[in-house]
């Protein structure tokens, strides 16, 4: 193929060809070579402000905000219920670079869902899991685990507030009893209370005195053997 010079104040038609291809501004749905399809917003090629993705082998739809190709700002995500063929929403809330992050809530089922703080498509910071159960936790979060300061409910309204770690309960805290009408407050290591005292307090709807009485125990200077047990299992954690 001979080689074609053009002078140099005409334009190669080339140029205008990639200028007529390249999408900015709002168009209409551009389909890919795998079925998905997209209607929205465009900027120097790429998916930029508000638009619709519809993924087809998953059969599942994005609508919200874009930033250079990916999904960032205010969208919800859903899927399509096999049985209805409706969209059934999943996420709704903030995303940055295809991922959540900011505030949203997932729904994983119809009585199941969280509420609160994302980063990086994990739950951290601040947030409230509602379970399938009746369990409610609610405080701080990081990399998808309860961390920090925190309270889980029991369906049966006993509770635990406290601290946290990877999960599980790890650190000062306290656990009503409501249903005995007992108090339990001391330190906790993975889940296991280590040292502390339970008291009783009895409440109207709890057995009064409660049905679990705790025994009289003597022991010398308990006040000081409690709190040499506590900065014990404190001075590890550090």
């Amino acid at each position: 193929m001979p080689f074609v010079k053009y002078p140099k104040n005409v334009e190669p038609p080339w140029k205008g060809w990639d200028r007529k291809a390249e999408k900015s501004g709002l168009r209409h749905t551009v389909y890919s070579v795998n079925g998905d399809q997209y209607t929205g917003e465009w900027l120097n090629n790429q998916k930029h402000g508000k638009g619709t993705y519809v993924w087809k082998s998953s059969n599942t739809i994005y609508e919200g905000e874009w930033k250079c190709g990916k999904r960032s700002g205010f969208g919800t995500y859903s899927v399509q219920d096999p049985n209805t063929g409706e969209y059934v929403k999943v996420y709704s809330g903030s995303w940055k670079n295809d991922r959540k992050h900011g505030y949203g809530t997932h729904f994983y089922t119809d009585k199941e869902y969280y509420e609160g703080d994302w980063k990086a498509g994990q739950r951290s910071g601040w947030g409230r899991m509602y379970f399938a159960n009746g369990d409610i936790y609610e405080g701080e979060w990081r990399e998808d685990k309860y961390c920090g300061k925190g309270m889980l409910r029991l369906a049966n309204e006993n509770r635990y507030e406290g601290s946290w770690k990877g999960g599980k309960k790890h650190g000062p805290g306290k656990f009503y009893y409501l249903d005995k009408g007992q108090l339990y407050e001391g330190i906790w290591v993975e889940d296991i209370p280590k040292c502390g005292t339970m008291v009783d307090f009895g409440r109207v709807e709890a057995p009064y005195p409660t049905k679990y009485p705790i025994p009289e125990v003597k022991v010398s200077d308990p006040e000081g053997i409690l709190e040499a047990a506590r900065t014990s299992f404190l001075k590890k954690e550090k």
